[in-house]
C-alpha cells in the first residue's frame, strides 16, 4: 500500500480525519484540491454556539485540532444564553478567516506521517474479490485522480464538503464550482452513484460580503465581546490570553421595503424557479425564503460580522441567498446603516452530492464497501463543528479498524458527537442536519465545561492524548473531587452563583476560577444529573445488546411490514439503535431483545 488511509478534502472533517489518523501511527495522505484553501471558513466567520460550541470542546477533548485553531484565530468571545441553565449555555467566536486557515495548514504540515497532495479524486479502487475478510462485501483499495494517479491504502475517508458534483447559483447564473470561484470535484459523486451508493442532493447557502468601511456603524447596535476564555483544554484559561485583538459585531434590520424588493423579484431566485435540484435547511433558510414563509414578519435580524483582521470586508449574517447581484444590491441598500454598502462578494446557493448516512454504521464506516467511510457534509450534516466531530471519529475508527480492533462509537448520554452521529445513521436526513441542543435528551450532562473528563479518557484508551495532558485531567479531576467536598460542608445554596463565589468561599480562591464553576454547577445540578444518568444507563443496557449482523429480519415471525422494512433500510447494531428508528414498536423490540438473547449476543 501507498498509503495507510487517503483521506479526500481538506476542510474541517478532512483536517480532524488526517490527523488522527498520522497522530495514531499510521500515513495518510490528503488529497485536496488547492491546499492554499484548507480550512476555509466557507460560510459566516463564527465557530461555536449553541451545542457547536460543545461539539468544538469535545473534538478537544477527543485530542482533535479544531479548538486549538479556534483559540488562535479568535477575534470576539461570546457565551451564548448566560440568561439561561447551564444545559444550553454555549461559547461562540468570530474568528478571523485568515488566521484560522494558516494555523489549520500549519497543523497539518507538521504532522508526522501525513502528506499533502493536490489533485482531485474521480474514483475509488475497489476490490471485489471479498475472500480476504470474509465479510461478503468489497473492500476500498485506493483512489484514482483526475491527473490519472492510482494510489493505493488500506481506506479512505471521504470528506468533500459542498465540492462533490458541486453547482453554485447567483440568479440565472450557474457554475460547477464548490465555493464561488473553486472548481467542484466532478467524476466521484457519479461513480460512487455507479458503485450503488445512494447519493442524493442537498443545497446550502451563504449571503453577500460588503466592504466594512461603506458601512455607517452610527445607526447600527453594537455587539460587544466578553472577556475571551479559550475553546482547549490543553491550556490553563486562568493564564491564557486570546493572541489577536477584539472586534465588535454590528446589527440592523431589514424593513418592510427590503421584503417588497424581495418578492418583486422571487421569480428570479434560482430557488423558486426549479433550477436547485438540492434540498435546503429550514431551519436556516435564505432571504427570499424567510419572506415567503413569513409574511406577516416586518423586519429580520442581520448581524454584521467581521471577516477578521486583515480586511475590511464584512458578513452579512441573516441574508443568505441566491437572488441576482442586482437585487442582492438593491434589498442590502434598503436596509438602516448599509444604504451606500458596496458589495464584495455576492451570495450565492451551491447544490452538492451527499451520501444517505442510513448507508453509514455508526463507526461511519460504510455499509456496502470495506474499509470506506465518509464525514461532514458528505454525511448530509451542516457546520464547520459538526464536520469536524465527524471528521475525527472517522478518523480514528480508520485506524481501529486497521488495528482490527473495536470502533470508537460515542452514546447519546456521553457526547453531542454521539447524538450527531446516531440521528444520522439512525434517522437519516432529507436536509441537511445541524446539531441543536433540543436534539440531546442528557444535554445538561453534555455541557461544554465538562466535555473533558467525559472523553479525554476515551481518547487516552486511544492513543491521542499524552501523558502530561493526562496528568493535568488527573490533577483537575482531583481538585474537582476537594471543591465539591469543600462546599457540600459549606452549604452552598441558589444564592452562591459562581460570580460570587470568591466572596462566599475565599479559602477556594487558590484554585482555578473554572473549575470552581464547573464544581459548583454539578453540585447545584447533582439531583438532575443523577436523575440523566439514570436514564442514560437504561439507554446503555439496551445499546450493550448487539444484534447479529446476518439476521433477517425478513423472515422473522412476529414482526411489523413496517419494521422489517425499516430494519432492513437500516441494520442496526444494536437493540438501543433499533429502538430510536421511527416507526419501530414496543413489540418489535421485544421480539429482537428476544432473538439476540436465544443467540447469546452481548
Amino acid at each position: 500500500m501507498d498509503y495507510d488511509c487517503i483521506i479526500i478534502g481538506g476542510g474541517h472533517a478532512g483536517i480532524e480525519a488526517s490527523l488522527a489518523v498520522a497522530r495514531l501511527g499510521y500515513t495518510g495522505l490528503l488529497i485536496t484540491q488547492n491546499p492554499d484553501n484548507i480550512g476555509a471558513l466557507s460560510c459566516n466567520p463564527a465557530m461555536g454556539g449553541l451545542s457547536k460550541g460543545n461539539i468544538i470542546r469535545e473534538v478537544d477533548a477527543l485530542g482533535g485540532e479544531m479548538g486549538k485553531l479556534t483559540d488562535r484565530s479568535m477575534i470576539q468571545y461570546r457565551v451564548l444564553n448566560r440568561s439561561r441553565g447551564p444545559a444550553v449555555q454555549a461559547p461562540r467566536v468570530q474568528a478571523d478567516k485568515r488566521v484560522y486557515q494558516a494555523a489549520a495548514r500549519s497543523a497539518l504540515e507538521a504532522q508526522k506521517g501525513l502528506t499533502i497532495f493536490m489533485d482531485t479524486v474521480v474514483d475509488l479502487i475497489v476490490e471485489e474479490d471479498s475472500q480476504r475478510t470474509g465479510s461478503g462485501i468489497a473492500n476500498v483499495r485506493g483512489v484514482i485522480t483526475r491527473r490519472g494517479h492510482k494510489i493505493s491504502s488500506s481506506t479512505v475517508i471521504l470528506a468533500a464538503g459542498t465540492f462533490m458534483e458541486g453547482k453554485i447559483f447567483i440568479g440565472e447564473y450557474d457554475a460547477p464550482q464548490g465555493r464561488l470561484g473553486e472548481e467542484a470535484a466532478l467524476g466521484l459523486g457519479q461513480n460512487l452513484r455507479r458503485i450503488g451508493f445512494p447519493v442524493g442532493r442537498l443545497k446550502t447557502g451563504t449571503p453577500a460580503r460588503i466592504a466594512g468601511d461603506s458601512i455607517d456603524y452610527s445607526v447600527l447596535e453594537k455587539q460587544e465581546g466578553e472577556v475571551p476564555a479559550p475553546f482547549s483544554f490543553d491550556v490553563n484559561p486562568d493564564t491564557w490570553n486570546a493572541p489577536l485583538p477584539q472586534l465588535p459585531c454590528w446589527v440592523t434590520y431589514t424593513c418592510p421595503a427590503t421584503h417588497e424588493i424581495i418578492r418583486r423579484n422571487i421569480h428570479r431566485s434560482p430557488l423558486f424557479s426549479g433550477k436547485i435540484e438540492g434540498t435546503g435547511a429550514r431551519y436556516c433558510p435564505s432571504i427570499e425564503d424567510k419572506v415567503t414563509r413569513f409574511p406577516e414578519r416586518e423586519r429580520h435580524h442581520v448581524f454584521i460580522e467581521p471577516e477578521g483582521l486583515y480586511t475590511s470586508e464584512v458578513y452579512l449574517n441573516g441574508l443568505s441567498t441566491s437572488l441576482p447581484e442586482d437585487v442582492q444590491a438593491d434589498y442590502i441598500h434598503s436596509i438602516r446603516g448599509l444604504e451606500k454598502a458596496v458589495l464584495v462578494r455576492p451570495g450565492y446557493a451551491v447544490d452538492y452530492d451527499y451520501i444517505d448516512p442510513l448507508d453509514l454504521y455508526p463507526s461511519l464506516e460504510s455499509k456496502r464497501l470495506s474499509g470506506f467511510f465518509s464525514a461532514g457534509q458528505t454525511n448530509g450534516s451542516s457546520g464547520y463543528e459538526e464536520a469536524a466531530a465527524q471528521g475525527l471519529v472517522a478518523g480514528i475508527n480508520a485506524v481501529q479498524k486497521m488495528r482490527r480492533e473495536p470502533p470508537l462509537i460515542l452514546g447519546r448520554a456521553e457526547a453531542y458527537t454521539g447524538v450527531l452521529i446516531d440521528d444520522l445513521t439512525t434517522l437519516g436526513t432529507k436536509e441537511p442536519y445541524r446539531m441543536f441542543t433540543s436534539r440531546a435528551e442528557h444535554r445538561l450532562v453534555l455541557r461544554h465545561d465538562s466535555a473533558d473528563t467525559r472523553l479525554s479518557p476515551r481518547a487516552r484508551e486511544l492513543g491521542l492524548i499524552g501523558e502530561e495532558r493526562w496528568e493535568r485531567l488527573q490533577k483537575k479531576i482531583r481538585g474537582l473531587e476537594e471543591i465539591e467536598e469543600l462546599l457540600k460542608k459549606r452549604k452552598v445554596t441558589v444564592k452562591d452563583v459562581p460570580e460570587n463565589i470568591f466572596a462566599a468561599f475565599p479559602e477556594l480562591s487558590a484554585w482555578p476560577r473554572e473549575w470552581l464553576e464547573r464544581a459548583f454547577l454539578d453540585i447545584k445540578y447533582a439531583g438532575y444529573i443523577a436523575k440523566e444518568n439514570r436514564a442514560a444507563a437504561k439507554l446503555a443496557k439496551m445499546d450493550a445488546v448487539k444484534i447479529p449482523s446476518g439476521l433477517e429480519y425478513s423472515s422473522v415471525t412476529g414482526l411489523s411490514a413496517e419494521a422489517k422494512e425499516k430494519l432492513i433500510k437500516v441494520r442496526p447494531l444494536t437493540i438501543g439503535q433499533a429502538a430510536r428508528i421511527p416507526g419501530i414498536r414496543q413489540g418489535d423490540i421485544a421480539l429482537l431483545m428476544i432473538l439476540c438473547r436465544d443467540k447469546n449476543v452481548r
